[in-house]
């Protein structure tokens, strides 16, 4: 008993397709989709060769039945008015005529020269009736024939041969002419799926190159060139570079404010830092102060602390480019301006407040947070109140309507001039009239980012009769 060899493995064609797909996967992409687009257009081609060829080869074999069909019936009627010898024509030649003869069904019938055509059982069942009429493949002069056995009313069979040299013949060159016109088309597929892939992947590779060289350069200035025209009528590689454009355009601006909020913070709190260490050497040196100099100086040491942790506060959050994500609740904003007015009256006594509200806003809610909306509504009464002439009334409106909640806050101050109006939301930006005013310029743009948290929209402008009006409109739940 001899031992049993390995066993062939059966996954051999699976690794080897595995394998297949590893190797595509490894090529560039233009190469991949240059050998889908070949091979699809060289299926196409091919099968369109093969489709064609096995057409012509049928119409030939079948024009070769009609010559033999007509050829026998010519042949029948000759013989029902002179008896045909045992074979009519040679067959020898390419340009001969069919060869015929007749067949008897009783052999003891037939004629005393031999037959030329091959004569076998079923020829005799053809003649006797027993068999309907057949083509069949023979041997003429030494090339191939077709022959046709008909049966005919006098109890005798006819059979009529033909050489198919010009059927061979033309299916050959058929043949050789759709092999060529195939070698031809693979030929095109491979050229055309090369220009297909270069084409369809040009904006592609466009940008892949941009996106390599911001990586090496650091620089979003850059952006992939788009072909002219809307881009809502391009292709989906076209809508993707416009896409990536756009993300560009974003992260651009948000390395810029990035960049000018580290900036602005710097500037904003050099300041502090400087007259936080100012009086904390002077504080170091306290024996040489006066009590009435130390209380002074202890003051103002935490007076530009407050002031430094609330800066470096509102940089925090502003840092984030956008609100936290609490739990909403449905509040109430009347409440909530009420009691925002009434400690803005204990930080500003020398302000007066004025609140209105409209008796359908007492009950109406907003979806929010209450800290983050207080913190909104102090922002602005803050505003108000630092450029509010003494015993001017900063004025509080609470208006609502079906879908929404207005609140107004108007000051009767110098107003926003024309050309400060579309930055009054920047971070850190102060007008002219206000850089002798204490603050770091955070607070609008603090109260801008709640309200877009909040699905509001904060605007400002000019009041009627001088001063500054600021508008909150928060869709109503």
């Amino acid at each position: 008993m001899t031992p049993a060899g390995p066993r062939p493995s059966r996954s051999g064609g699976g690794d080897g397709r595995r394998r297949h797909a590893r190797w595509l996967r490894r090529r560039p992409l233009r190469t991949r989709l240059t050998l889908a687009a070949s091979a699809a257009v060289a299926a196409v081609a091919v099968g369109v060769c093969v489709a064609a060829f096995l057409v012509i080869r049928h119409q030939l074999l079948h024009q070769l039945d009609l010559h033999l069909s007509q050829s026998a019936r010519l042949a029948a009627q000759q013989a029902q008015h002179e008896p045909l010898g045992v074979l009519q024509g040679e067959c020898r030649y390419l340009a001969a005529p069919a060869c015929a003869q007749l067949v008897p069904a009783d052999a003891a019938r037939d004629p005393e020269s031999p037959y030329r055509l091959p004569v076998t059982e079923a020829t005799r069942q053809v003649a006797a009736g027993q068999r309907a009429a057949y083509y069949s493949e023979l041997d003429l002069a030494g090339h191939r024939g077709r022959m046709l056995t008909r049966p005919l009313d006098d109890g005798r069979a006819l059979q009529v041969a033909v050489r198919a040299d010009t059927v061979d013949r033309g299916v050959r060159q058929a043949a050789w002419l759709l092999g060529a016109v195939g070698g031809v088309g693979v030929l095109l597929a491979g050229g055309l799926g090369w220009w297909v892939s270069r084409t369809g992947l040009a904006p592609v590779g466009r940008l892949t190159a941009t996106a390599e060289r911001i990586a090496s350069t650091r620089d979003a200035r850059h952006r992939i060139e788009l072909p002219p025209g809307s881009p809502d009528g391009a292709d989906e590689v076209t809508r993707l570079a416009a896409s990536f454009n756009l993300m560009l355009d974003e992260l651009e601006r948000s390395v810029t404010a990035r960049r000018r909020l580290v900036a602005d913070a710097s500037h904003e709190l050099r300041t502090p830092l400087t007259a936080l260490r100012t009086n904390v050497e002077l504080l170091a040196r306290g024996d040489r102060l006066t009590d009435a100099q130390r209380q002074r100086a202890q003051a103002g040491l935490d007076r530009q602390l407050r002031e430094v942790t609330l800066l470096v506060n509102d940089l925090i959050e502003l840092a984030r480019d956008e609100e936290p994500d609490p739990l909403l609740e449905e509040v109430r904003l009347a409440a909530v301006v009420a009691h925002t007015v009434s400690a803005a009256r204990g930080h500003w006594p020398d302000v007066p407040f004025r609140l209105s509200t409209d008796p359908d806003a007492e009950t109406a809610t907003v979806a929010g947070v209450p800290q983050r909306l207080s913190r909104l509504m102090s922002s602005l009464l803050d505003n108000a109140a630092k450029y509010s002439p003494p015993r001017e009334p900063v004025e509080v409106t609470l208006t609502a309507s079906q879908s929404s909640l207005e609140v107004t806050v108007r000051d009767h101050g110098p107003g926003i001039a024309a050309e400060d109006l579309p930055y009054v939301f920047d971070r850190f930006y102060r007008a002219r009239s206000a850089r002798a005013l204490p603050g770091s310029g955070l607070g609008l743009a603090m109260a801008r980012q709640i309200a877009d948290a909040h699905d509001a929209k904060l605007t400002a402008e000019h009041a009627p009769g001088g001063g500054a009006l600021f508008r909150l409109l928060f869709p109503r739940t």
